[in-house]
């Protein structure tokens, strides 16, 4: 049995998912519903992110930073990243990593080869964070933060200054994110049993899909621009990933 703690997408066909229960990352063949390859890690995968389409980053045990290449539907590991504390959260945006910590949660932003570029301003501001499980970023660039301690979502710019805050009854531990557009964000609302559609222009939220859709405990998920389908792996020990067709 499976134990996703996060997914990405790869190709239309292709579905790059963290195995926590195997210690591995997985290569996943949609269409044929096998995997086509994996990699064995020193640990446990958290979160994973693609750096580019042949490229993905992998939190490994919030330790470090494993990179992963994916080429002609094969995995191989790239080089290792050390981090300054235990990470929590993992993206990409524009060449650098976004990386949330769990002690004092706040965020920095690193280059590909590790080094600190820009630290969250911690002078009275990091406790706007507690527990900053999962992050995103957007086409242009802008990363959305889910932190299930305060039921928040928080948007920062590429310098990692806060934007915008966004709050609902309807967020209820929230956990895994993903962009759709940069005004469409989709957020699992893990006690809800639902993925809300978070609309920052307008500053709402509403449920997109519910328990009544077969979601249940959603722990991660991911977003296919080409085919419009939505990832979701529940937070259980399961082979499922559920499909969703977006209009």
């Amino acid at each position: 049995m499976c134990d996703i703690k996060d997914l990405a997408v790869v190709s239309p066909d292709m579905l790059l998912v963290s195995n926590y229960s195997k210690d591995c990352v997985q290569l996943l063949d949609c269409l044929k519903g096998k995997v086509v390859s994996q990699v064995q890690l020193q640990g446990k995968p958290w979160r994973i992110c693609l750096t580019d389409r042949n490229t993905a980053a992998v939190d490994v045990e919030g330790y470090k930073i494993q990179m992963i290449k994916v080429q002609d539907k094969t995995l191989t590991m790239g080089r290792e990243l050390n981090v300054s504390k235990t990470m929590f959260g993992l993206t990409s945006s524009r060449n650098s990593l976004v990386v949330s910590y769990h002690n004092q949660p706040w965020l920095e932003l690193i280059s590909m080869d590790g080094k600190v570029l820009r630290q969250f301003d911690k002078s009275g501001k990091s406790q706007h964070f507690k527990s900053p499980y999962f992050m995103c970023t957007t086409p242009g660039g802008s990363v959305f933060i889910s932190d299930n301690g305060t039921n928040k979502i928080t948007k920062v710019d590429e310098q990692l200054n806060i934007l915008q805050t966004f709050t609902s009854p309807l967020l209820q531990d929230p956990r895994g994110i993903t962009a759709v557009t940069e005004d469409q964000i989709l957020v699992c609302s893990f006690r809800n049993h639902s993925i809300v559609l978070l609309q920052p222009s307008t500053n709402t939220m509403s449920t997109l899909l519910g328990k009544v859709d077969g979601i249940e405990y959603p722990y991660s998920l991911t977003y296919c621009p080409d085919q419009k389908k939505v990832f979701v792996a529940p937070n259980v020990s399961t082979d499922i990933i559920k499909v969703y067709q977006m209009s």
